[in-house]
């Protein structure tokens, strides 16, 4: 059912003073900064001619300042296009301390290439997340967002899977072809599809390299891409005060599970379940990833794993926060899955351990709480204590 994605109250809630706001494309920064400052001065960097005129001259946007703007509130939508505009913000923000800046972005690849610093770290950096459970409210479906995820523009149309398709062909198109960020597309495609089976496991660019046949420092180089697209990220090993051998390389996920689906290839072979089961770990990944970047207190997402394989999924330690999360693909809770958890309990004993899966009912099994997968993606709001 399509429904106008402004009708959706988001959880972000911006800061008083100047900001960044990072996100991939579709995610909504655009409509939400529309609807939470209709009066701002906006630049679309996107429009082409709007873009051609700040490329030639910057220091344009002096001029239109000094002139006078009708709000205190001035947007530059998607900044990374013209990098060079970050030096005149700067100017600007220490003559007229009264206007608040705030920059879009859906790439920090232009920016880091150019040496820009974000201002000299005195704009603070927000992120725009898929939608969560939370904000979608009644129209959530657990089903559907493990087929096409939760991005705002391909849940709002009337065909996500061809929005979603179309969303996929738009990214390659333009920002890497056109940003010429590689040299050789059809390696890149190639790419893409084999760290799809790398989605929700520890990262091995070896065997990547391998299945797209091409070099590892190849793939390094697009994994830092992916991650400057902001199309994927990954997870370290939560090591504090760490008492056994552990793994040393970190887990891979596209940001969205329904970009994952949309790029893992299936055949006879391919098991509905596993591929389910990893829809779902990433399902919860970005809803973790949101509520930490939304929430006000400190707090980071980390995964453990011993060299023994001993593993649990999720660790999300912070202020206040130390939870050990468990994600099962599963109707039912066995003494088996709970074992990474209950031998984390026996090095940490003061985190808090959770399985999520896809049953109905809350239990407690071997001191381990499970909670229904559906029931804590709809609960989970920054406001609120995780569990």
């Amino acid at each position: 059912m399509e429904f106008p994605t402004q009708m959706i109250t988001r959880l972000f809630q911006p800061p008083m003073q100047s900001f960044f706001l990072f996100g991939p494309r579709g995610t909504g920064k655009s409509t939400w900064l529309q609807n939470a400052f209709p009066k701002a001065r906006y630049l679309d960097l996107l429009d082409p001619q709007t873009a051609r005129g700040y490329s030639a001259h910057p220091e344009k946007l002096l001029e239109i300042v000094a002139a006078g703007i009708s709000s205190n509130v001035l947007i530059i939508d998607e900044v990374q296009k013209i990098p060079e505009l970050l030096d005149v913000v700067h100017m600007l923000r220490e003559k007229y301390p009264a206007i608040q800046f705030i920059l879009t972005g859906s790439s920090s690849r232009k920016l880091k290439k150019s040496g820009v610093d974000l201002m000299a770290g005195r704009a603070v950096v927000k992120t725009m997340h898929p939608f969560m459970a939370t904000e979608l409210g009644e129209l959530f479906a657990l089903e559907s967002a493990l087929q096409t995820g939760m991005i705002p523009l391909v849940v709002s149309s009337l065909d996500p899977l061809e929005t979603l398709d179309a969303y996929l062909a738009l990214y390659i198109r333009e920002e890497v072809q056109q940003e010429s960020l590689i040299r050789n597309i059809g390696a890149f495609g190639r790419f893409l599809e084999a760290a799809s089976f790398s989605h929700g496991c520890v990262l091995n660019t070896t065997e990547i390299a391998r299945e797209c046949m091409v070099n590892r420092k190849t793939v390094a180089g697009y994994l830092e891409i992916l991650e400057d697209l902001l199309l994927s990220f990954q997870v370290p090993v939560f090591s504090r005060r760490a008492k056994r051998k552990l793994s040393a390389h970190p887990k891979f996920y596209f940001f969205d599970c329904g970009v994952f689906r949309s790029l893992r290839p299936t055949g006879p072979i391919d098991s509905d379940q596993e591929i389910g089961g990893a829809a779902l770990e990433g399902l919860v990944a970005q809803h973790l990833r949101g509520w930490l970047a939304y929430r006000e207190a400190e707090g980071k997402l980390f995964f453990w794993r011993t060299r023994a394989g001993m593993e649990v999924d999720f660790v999300l330690y912070g202020e206040g926060l130390f939870v050990a999360i468990e994600v099962k693909n599963s109707r039912r809770v066995s003494t088996k899955m709970l074992r990474g958890l209950k031998r984390f309990r026996e090095d940490y004993p003061e985190a808090q351990t959770v399985l999520l899966f896809r049953g109905q009912d809350r239990l407690v099994k071997d001191g381990v709480l499970c909670l229904p997968c559906e029931e804590f993606l709809r609960s989970l709001k920054p406001g609120n204590p995780i569990l």
